[in-house]
C-alpha cells in the first residue's frame, strides 16, 4: 500500500488517510484500531471491493502480487486475497459444504474433473473431512468459518485476511480457528492480515502490530513487544485492545508489584510471573492453613467451593425483589424450527434485578431462548412468562415496555434512515413528549459515542458502531429487563469497558440483565449468576465464579478459562478467583500484606 485514502460516499472524513504498508509472505500482521477506525475497510482494500464495489473516493496505490486493485477485476484479486468476515454466513452460497468449496472453482471455469481433488483437499486442511454433505446451515459457528476458509483457500490464494473471524463463536470454537492460524503461519505460504481482540490467543503468532489511529492513518508499525511497551498508554486512551496479560503487568508495575519486561504471550507470562509465586512461599504456608476462604473481585467473601454468600449484600436503588415474581421465567419449554428441535422442557427463573450470563455453545439455542423470551416466537410447547404475563398473550411492542432485546445481529433492528431517529423510534412510538424524545435520544447518541453519525444512515457504520447503536436504541427506553446477544460484539476496549459498566450500574440500580455471551472474562467479571445452555436444554445455573470450578460445565459449554485463569492454572494458583485483571491484583495486594506483617493470617487473600 502507498498513500492509501478512502472516504466514503456521503462521508466528510475520510476512513483511510495516507496509508503505506507492506504485508510478505509467510508474514503475520496484526490490525489494530478502535472501532470505526478502518480496520474493515483496509481489509476491503485488498480484495478490490474498494473501489470496484463500494461507493466513495479512492486514492493511492494498493499492489497485491504485483497488480494493481484499483485495475484488476475483483475475479482476479479473489484468486490472490481471500478474506475470512466476521459472519461467515454472509458471504456463502450454497446449501452443501461440497457446493460452497466449489463454487468459486466453478465461476473461474475449472475443468470439472479436477474440481473434486481441489475440495477433498481443501476440507483435508481445515478438518472438515467426510462433511461434504452436510447442510451449511447444520454447521457449529467453527465449522461455518472452517468452511469459510477453505473456500477461500481452495483458490490458492497469496493473501488471507481473518476480520474478527472469532466474533461469533463459542471459545472452544475460537481456538480452533487459531489453531488453523497457527498451521497457515507454519507453511509459510501466505501473507497473513489479522483483525481480532481476542489478543492472548493470538500474539504468538504475530510478528507485527499495526495500530491505526482515529484519523485513519498509522499510528505505529513495530514488533508487538514494542508497540505494547512503548505505545501501552497511548493504546489505552484511543480504546485499544491490549493482552490481559500485557495490561496486568503494567498495573502491577505501577504499583511496585512487578518488575521485568511486559508480557505479551501466556507464555511469556507465565515465565514473567513464576517469580512473583516463588518469591512468595511464605504466603504460601499460610494459605495452605487458611480458613479456606477466597476473595471474590468486588471483595465479597466466597466460600472455597466458589458458590456466592446466600446472603449476598442488597442492591442499592429499588426494593428488594424477593417476593416478586421473576423478571423473565420459562417452564418446561420448547421449541422447533420445523422438525428440528431446539429447545426440550427447559425451565428457567430470573430473579427480577439479577445479572445473568447465558452460557452456551453455538446452536445451544440461547438466541432463541431469547427471542421466546421477547415474544419474538412463540414456543412449541410449555410458557413464557415476562414478570407474571404470559408472553404470548402479548404483543412483541407491548412486551417491549417491560423488556429491551438487542439482538446478535444489529442490521436486524433497524427501521430507520438516520442514526438519530433509530435511537429516538421507540420513544417516538411511545408517544413519549418530542421534548423528551430530543433529550434522551442526545444523551445517547453521547453516552454511546453516536453524536458525530447522528445525520448517517445506520448501514454505513462500522460493525462496532452498529452493536453501538442496537444498544442505545434498547437502553434509551430504560426497561426493566434488558436482554442482550452478545453486547460486547465488534467492539473496541474503551467503548466494550464503557457499555459493560453502565451495564453494571443498571443492574447495580434494580434492572435485570441477561447478557448472552461467549466473553469468559465478562462473565468473570461482570456477571452475577450463569446459566449454561447446552443440547436445548439448562444443564447449571448459579453462582457466575462457582461454573469456573466445574471442568463438565465448562467443556459442556465449550467455554475455555480466561487467559489470566488459564495463567493461574499454570501456575497451580487457585484459579476460581484469578480470573480478571482486577481478581490477581487484589490477591498480590493481599500476599504482600500478609508477608509484610510477619506472616499473620488475616481474612484477606494471599497469592497461592
Amino acid at each position: 500500500m502507498r498513500d492509501l485514502s478512502f472516504r466514503y460516499e456521503g462521508r466528510r472524513l475520510p476512513a483511510l488517510r495516507d496509508v503505506s504498508l507492506d504485508v510478505d509472505i509467510g508474514e503475520a500482521v496484526l490490525l489494530l484500531g478502535r472501532s470505526g477506525a478502518g480496520k474493515s475497510t483496509l481489509a476491503l482494500c485488498l480484495n478490490g471491493l474498494i473501489p470496484h464495489a463500494v461507493p466513495g473516493t479512492f486514492a493511492g496505490q494498493v499492489l497485491v502480487d504485483g497488480r494493481a486493485t484499483a485495475t484488476t477485476p475483483v475475479h482476479e484479486l479473489a484468486q490472490r486475497v481471500g478474506i475470512i468476515f466476521q459472519d461467515p454466513e454472509a458471504q456463502f452460497c450454497m446449501l452443501t459444504v461440497e457446493e460452497e468449496i466449489a463454487f468459486g472453482l466453478e465461476n473461474l471455469r475449472t475443468p470439472p474433473d479436477e474440481i473434486d481433488p481441489l475440495v477433498t483437499q481443501a476440507l483435508l486442511e481445515v478438518g472438515l473431512d467426510g462433511l461434504q454433505q452436510r447442510h451449511v446451515d447444520r454447521l457449529s459457528g467453527g465449522q461455518q468459518q472452517r468452511l469459510a476458509l477453505a473456500a477461500a483457500l481452495v483458490l490458492r490464494p497469496r493473501v488471507l485476511v481473518f476480520d474478527e473471524p472469532t466474533a461469533n463463536l463459542d471459545p472452544q470454537g475460537a481456538q480452533e480457528v487459531f489453531a488453523l492460524l497457527r498451521q497457515l503461519k507454519q507453511q509459510s505460504r501466505h501473507a497473513l492480515v489479522i483483525i481480532e481482540h481476542r489478543l492472548d490467543e493470538v500474539m504468538d503468532l504475530v510478528d507485527r502490530v499495526v495500530v491505526l489511529d482515529d484519523d485513519g492513518g498509522i499510528l505505529v508499525d513495530a514488533a508487538p513487544q514494542q508497540v505494547f511497551a512503548e505505545y501501552g498508554e497511548t493504546l489505552r486512551r484511543l480504546g485499544v485492545w491490549q493482552p490481559q496479560v500485557t495490561t496486568l503487568a503494567r498495573r502491577l508495575t505501577a504499583r511496585g508489584l512487578y518488575q521485568g519486561p511486559l508480557p505479551v504471550t501466556l507464555d511469556d507470562a507465565v515465565r514473567r510471573f513464576r517469580p512473583l509465586v516463588t518469591k512468595r512461599d511464605a504466603a504460601a504456608s499460610l494459605a495452605s492453613s487458611g480458613d479456606g476462604h477466597d476473595c471474590t473481585s468486588d471483595g465479597v467473601s466466597s466460600r472455597a467451593d466458589g458458590a456466592l454468600p446466600s446472603d449476598g449484600p442488597e442492591r442499592a436503588g429499588r426494593s428488594s425483589p424477593t417476593s416478586l415474581a421473576p423478571a423473565v421465567e420459562a417452564r418446561d419449554l420448547s421449541f422447533a424450527y420445523g422438525d428440528a428441535s431446539v429447545l426440550h422442557d427447559l425451565s428457567l427463573a430470573v430473579t427480577p434485578g439479577d445479572f445473568v450470563a447465558l452460557v452456551g455453545p453455538n446452536g445451544a439455542g440461547k438466541t432463541t431462548l431469547a427471542a421466546l423470551c421477547t415474544g419474538l416466537l412463540h414456543p412449541t410447547a410449555g410458557t413464557v412468562l415476562v414478570q407474571g404475563r404470559e408472553a404470548q398473550d402479548h404483543s412483541p411492542a407491548t412486551l417491549a415496555q417491560h423488556i429491551g432485546y438487542v439482538f446478535q445481529n444489529p442490521e436486524h433492528q433497524f427501521l430507520e434512515t438516520t442514526v438519530r431517529d433509530e435511537v429516538a423510534y421507540g420513544l417516538r412510538v411511545r408517544r413519549s413528549p418530542p421534548a423528551e424524545v430530543d433529550r434522551r435520544t442526545d444523551e445517547a447518541l453521547e453516552r454511546f459515542g453516536l453524536a458525530r453519525y447522528a445525520r448517517a444512515h445506520p448501514y454505513t457504520l462500522s460493525h462496532g458502531e452498529k452493536r453501538r447503536l442496537s444498544v442505545a436504541t434498547a437502553l434509551v427506553l430504560e426497561p426493566d429487563t434488558l436482554i442482550l446477544d452478545e453486547p460486547t460484539f465488534g467492539q473496541d476496549a474503551a467503548h466494550a469497558a464503557a457499555l459493560l459498566d453502565w451495564l453494571a450500574a443498571l443492574h447495580a440500580d434494580g434492572r435485570t440483565v441477561l447478557a448472552i455471551t461467549h466473553d469468559v472474562t465478562t462473565v468473570a467479571r461482570y456477571a452475577r449468576t450463569a446459566a449454561v445452555l447446552e443440547g436445548g436444554t439448562m444443564r447449571f445455573l448459579g453462582a457466575a465464579r462457582k461454573l469456573f470450578a466445574r471442568d463438565d460445565l465448562l467443556a459442556a459449554a465449550r467455554l475455555t478459562l480466561p487467559p489470566l485463569g488459564r495463567v493461574a492454572q499454570r501456575l497451580r494458583l487457585a484459579v476460581g478467583h484469578r480470573l480478571t485483571v482486577e481478581d490477581w491484583e487484589t490477591a498480590l495486594d493481599a500476599s504482600v500484606a500478609t508477608v509484610q506483617s510477619g506472616g499473620e493470617q488475616s481474612d484477606s487473600c494471599v497469592v497461592i
